[in-house]
């Protein structure tokens, strides 16, 4: 099974941060813009667009407003096994740390869903630093 797990410093504070994590319905407009493009709740899932095109069914698995800590799987689609999870953890008053682990099979998609991780991780530190 690959597992990426990628991390970044953001100049905001984890409560500020995990309000935007946690709205999980609306992270195309306060989380990630321009990388996810849409994004709709149906049942206990979340549809996402994002920028290159994909479009993913994500079951939201967890939130855990004690930890800062979202859980989603993605169903269908080319990978037969994906959980990920994001997590924030307070640094300071204005500076957090957020973590993002993604376990999936095929291992043939660990390098493109790598990209994607990064690429999102810039995007919400871009957007959460504006």
């Amino acid at each position: 099974m690959a597992s990426i797990r990628q991390e970044i410093e953001v100049a905001a504070s984890a409560a500020d941060i995990w309000d935007a994590v946690r709205d999980v319905g609306e992270i195309h407009r306060r989380l990630v813009p321009g990388f996810v493009t849409d994004c709709r709740l149906e049942g206990d899932a979340r549809i996402v667009t994002f920028a290159n095109g994909v479009v993913a069914r994500e079951v939201i698995v967890d939130v855990d407003d004690a930890a800062r800590r979202l859980v989603w799987s993605v169903v269908g689609g080319r990978m037969t096994h994906h959980n990920a999870s994001l997590q924030v953890f307070e640094i300071d008053a204005g500076h957090s740390r957020l973590l993002w682990i993604a376990d999936l099979l095929p291992h043939e998609l660990a390098a493109p869903i790598g990209g994607m991780v990064a690429d999102g991780l810039r995007a919400m530190k871009k957007t959460l630093e504006a």
